[in-house]
């Protein structure tokens, strides 16, 4: 019996080595260049935003406030996935010890799932404010603006606890090599040499009630947005009310289309390459945008904007 924990002890897994985005030499130099000015932007951009909405007491509104607290969670994403993702691409492959990978992960999960409650939050904010306009310095008043937040922060802590300590605890004898840029959950599974059944189906009821949770919660206060947005008199009126969830919709479809692919289903996912491409769009190209669809065409952030720079 203590030959065998001896063996076994041995035989774990000690570090893992990532694939990365691409193997290609011929185009690694070119994507580094790109992700890192992509890294580097979504930081500038999203830390204007918080600057802006900390700086500028007429976007001291629920709607900024939430802005502002996605801001700080772009920037926690790229901060978590793309230095690895650089690492592969300068040097091909990346070796990660076993407890960095498990912490990359925990840290991901956190913010995927406070990202899914959040968007729930924004929707709810733009319903109330479209739907029950009278009521809204009420029902949107600071302390449950701080109360949604913190939900949303600690609902992704208690599901990556969860999510995590379930795959930590899995055995990995080897191979050690993840065809991914970043510690993700599917990649993970694959290597385990252990019956995985139990960790995917928690990882799977997880997935169902935060992602396709969430995911209903903001569809149906879209509905009912849509509904009063219709019995709306004026086109004007409907048009503006139409334009300040237009951005939202947006960044709301290109999430969940790439994460519920991604991780509300049953099984491992096989497709690894596609599975890279889809995550590069929530964990990149959404961070980037978000500020761009959000923040920085909207009036009121530009005139915030044009007064900074003024007074500088």
């Amino acid at each position: 019996m203590e030959r065998s924990l001896e063996m076994a002890n041995m035989t774990r897994v000690q570090q893992f080595i990532l694939l990365g985005l691409s193997t290609r030499l011929d185009i690694r130099d070119a994507l580094f260049v790109i992700f890192l000015s992509l890294y580097l932007l979504t930081l500038l951009e999203n830390t204007l935003i918080i600057y802006l909405i900390c700086s500028h007491s007429e976007l001291h509104k629920p709607m900024y406030f939430f802005l502002g607290n996605l801001s700080c969670l772009e920037m926690c994403y790229v901060s978590v996935t793309m230095p690895s993702l650089l690492m592969g691409l300068w040097y091909g492959f990346y070796h990660i010890s076993f407890i960095a990978c498990m912490t990359q992960l925990f840290f991901f999960i956190v913010l995927v799932g406070t990202e899914c409650i959040l968007l729930a939050s924004m929707a709810y904010d733009r319903y109330v404010a479209i739907c029950h306009p009278l009521h809204y310095p009420l029902l949107m008043r600071p302390q449950v603006c701080v109360g949604l937040a913190m939900t949303s922060w600690l609902g992704g802590l208690l599901v990556s606890m969860v999510k995590t300590t379930c795959i930590a605890t899995l055995s990995y004898c080897g191979p050690n090599v993840l065809n991914h840029f970043f510690c993700d959950v599917s990649p993970l599974l694959n290597l385990s040499c252990t019956h995985v059944a139990l960790t995917e189906l928690v990882d799977f009821i997880s997935a169902i009630v935060i992602l396709w949770g969430c995911f209903l919660m903001t569809m149906a206060s879209y509905v009912a947005i849509g509904r009063a947005v219709l019995c709306m008199p004026s086109t004007t009126a409907r048009y503006k009310a139409f334009s300040t969830c237009a951005s939202h919709l947006v960044v709301v479809g290109i999430f969940y289309s790439a994460t519920i692919f991604i991780y509300a289903r049953p099984k491992r996912i096989e497709a690894m390459d596609l599975n890279k491409m889809l995550s590069v769009i929530y964990t990149v190209v959404t961070p980037m945008c978000n500020p761009i669809i959000y923040c920085l065409r909207n009036k009121e952030v530009q005139i915030a904007f044009y007064k900074t720079i003024h007074w500088s």
